[in-house]
């Protein structure tokens, strides 16, 4: 299927989501679907840099949370204007993707757990310096006022809906077309010996750049619309855990080597913390999410190292047989 009929069936899909949301007339669908979504999108960019190149990315938060407080300052900046969401998405996405290339720059000579710890370190670095940041709130947050109603939908948890369901037609088409381009067989060359690669002439350097700035991109995209999703933003929820194992944890259970194990891992995964999060309300732990998280990566890591893509493969050859 070509990259253009492909986005054509995404966007009819996304449409056909978006009528079957608002037939059941329930706002809570929306706002529950808007989880999933970003965690469909943050599964997809990390797979970007980590499933596509082999490089681990545990700084998912702080790219997340730049986009966010990206709105946050543009919002405060032009108090008594309001900026389109769209335009927050771009402006967070810019952001986040010039640190995104920053940081590929300073560590992306390293490899292994050595580059997984330094953006472990650019997380924690980025949460004390947006703490201790007082235009956004520092550590005692920032409310957002959202507006009672959006254009064109009416609802405002519906139109953040549809903005984030478009970023994750954008995200998967983006996803498709890097597996498909040669760009994705340099990505691909780098995961199975970075070594070798550069022995064949492959710009290993630049790739992961590349790599590392539209993975960054498309998490501060994604965190542009959170502070009008959560109306309120502190460096707890802007940096939560959660964001940084569920964007490696969707994409191992799903798969990390083609752009469809992160959407199923993320629609799998995302869909069942959002029905633990309704037992949360009626009297269950508030961590458990984290812990069903943790206990099917464990399983999967276990039972199927390929994730459920790699394990629908291998039963379909086995079928096929020899």
């Amino acid at each position: 299927m070509s990259s253009r009929l492909f986005l054509l069936a995404a966007l009819l899909v996304a449409a056909a989501v978006f009528m079957i949301g608002r037939w059941f007339r329930i706002d809570y669908v929306f706002f529950a679907g808007y989880k999933v979504l970003l965690y469909v999108v943050l599964a997809t960019a990390w797979n970007m840099l980590g499933g596509y190149t082999g490089y681990v990315n545990f700084g998912t938060a702080a790219f997340f949370a730049m986009g966010a407080y990206s709105s946050v300052a543009l919002t405060k900046y032009f108090a008594g204007f309001a900026l389109p969401i769209p335009v927050l998405m771009i402006a967070g996405g810019i952001v986040s993707g010039i640190v995104g290339l920053g940081m590929g720059y300073l560590t992306l000579r390293l490899r292994g757990v050595y580059f997984s710890i330094a953006t472990l370190a650019l997380a924690v670095v980025v949460q004390t310096l947006v703490t201790n940041w007082d235009y956004v709130g520092g550590s005692r947050g920032a409310y957002m006022v959202r507006p009672a109603e959006a254009p064109v939908v009416g609802s405002y948890m519906q139109y953040l809906f549809l903005i984030m369901l478009a970023l994750t037609v954008a995200a998967i088409a983006t996803a498709r077309a890097i597996e498909r381009s040669k760009l994705g067989y340099g990505f691909a060359s780098i995961r199975d010996d970075e070594a070798a690669a550069e022995a064949s002439g492959v710009p290993t350097l630049r790739l992961k750049l590349v790599a590392t700035a539209l993975s960054g991109a498309f998490m501060g995209m994604a965190g542009a619309p959170y502070p009008y999703y959560v109306t309120y933003l502190d460096p707890t929820s802007g940096f939560s855990l959660a964001f940084a194992v569920n964007s490696i944890a969707m994409p191992l259970v799903g798969g990390m080597t083609n752009w469809v194990g992160p959407l199923i891992g993320a629609l799998f995964l995302g869909s069942i913390q959002e029905a633990a999060t309704v037992s949360t309300i009626l009297g269950a732990h508030p961590e458990v999410n984290l812990l069903i998280v943790g206990l099917l990566l464990v399983s999967f890591v276990v039972a199927a190292p390929n994730g459920i893509v790699g394990l629908l493969e291998a039963r379909l050859r086995a079928w096929r047989g020899p």
